[in-house]
């Protein structure tokens, strides 16, 4: 499984409140959520978003509350996969059984610039930095996982068993 997409850059500490708002949580519908994302963080950000597009953030990325209505928001945008130095560990999982890939990399979070264009490759963990021919090695997925995300969530992993 692959990735390639335009980096959008992030610091530490992004809270799934600005991820998606809690003013919009009356929804749960992706695409409504998706219309909403990030705004509060950057409010172009999904005017600006395209299919496959990464986001690439620092340390503790969708902290706050448990919300799995962030990472509903972030893969109904499109974006293909969140790397960061660390993640929550609600979101974390959260994302897994939602089936957004999410990638911890310090050395590509950090290296890694806003509108870079980038490349992932999930089997293997290796990120490459194509705008600057950068390349990292992330942590992949165990088996198990990849084939969640595959599934395109737990819940459908479970009901293809």
């Amino acid at each position: 499984m692959q990735a390639k997409g335009k980096v959008f850059k992030y610091g530490d500490n992004v809270d799934t409140d600005v991820i998606i708002p809690a003013r919009y949580l009356n929804s749960s519908d992706p695409k409504e959520l998706a219309t909403h994302c990030m705004e509060d963080i950057d409010k172009d950000f999904v005017g600006k978003v395209h299919e496959g597009d990464i986001i690439v953030a620092t340390k503790n990325f969708g902290c706050g509350s448990s919300r799995e209505h962030a990472p509903i928001a972030i893969k109904a945008c499109g974006v293909s996969c969140v790397i960061a130095e660390t993640f929550a560990r609600i979101f974390f999982r959260n994302s897994i059984n939602i089936g957004l890939p999410i990638m911890e990399c310090p050395e590509a979070a950090k290296a890694i610039s806003n509108g870079d264009e980038v490349s992932i490759d999930f089997d293997s963990g290796t990120i490459t930095d194509i705008t600057t021919g950068q390349a990292f090695k992330g942590q992949p997925f165990p088996e198990f996982m990849q084939k969640i995300i595959n599934a395109d969530g737990l819940m459908n992993y479970i009901k293809n068993k």
